[in-house]
């Protein structure tokens, strides 16, 4: 894990510095962030697949603290509709929520995860080769969601995180 975190610090330097802005303003991400956001992307994924809700109208908000943070240690996850009309019903959610119903869709975002129709491509994208990116294994096949949708616009996911992939058989913190 410590290996994925310090290629996700070089990758954000690589990313800033392309862009003309300073790595010291901007800290990176935890790997906690890391796994939490790419939860998050899969199961909003599934809800809108299996759910009928329409991808653009689910929102996401994460809580993350490291352990040795004043207020942490923090892991979660809101999911919540923001569009006004009869899609965003937060009823149609709240009913999402109920223990077997969550369990089982988060098991079903979880499976979905294993195989992108991208990969091999997907699974082996490395942000500090090539392009500077700020994502690994995610795509809009995969995690993606619409920008709107998305508290940092699709930067820091990783399917690996959740999932054994293709290339990475030892990061995933969920076990079949």
């Amino acid at each position: 894990m410590r290996k994925q975190a310090a290629m996700a610090f070089e990758a954000q330097k690589r990313w800033l510095y392309s862009r003309n802005l300073d790595p010291k303003m901007v800290p990176p991400p935890t790997m906690r962030y890391m796994l939490i956001h790419s939860f998050s992307h899969a199961l909003m994924r599934q809800l809108a697949l299996e759910c009928g809700y329409n991808a653009a109208s689910l929102r996401e908000r994460i809580y993350s603290k490291p352990p040795e943070d004043e207020k942490g240690p923090q892991a979660g996850v809101l999911i919540y509709t923001a569009a006004p009309d009869s899609e965003g019903t937060l009823g149609g959610l709240v009913n999402l929520g109920e223990p077997i119903t969550l369990g089982y869709h988060i098991a079903q975002a979880l499976e979905a995860m294993g195989l992108c129709a991208s990969d091999p491509l997907c699974a082996d994208h490395k942000p500090e080769s090539g392009s500077p990116s700020l994502h690994w294994a995610a795509c809009h096949a995969c995690l993606f969601s619409p920008e709107t949708s998305c508290e940092r616009g699709n930067k820091y996911l990783d399917r690996s995180l959740l999932v054994k992939t293709f290339v990475e058989r030892d990061l995933h913190f969920f076990h079949s």
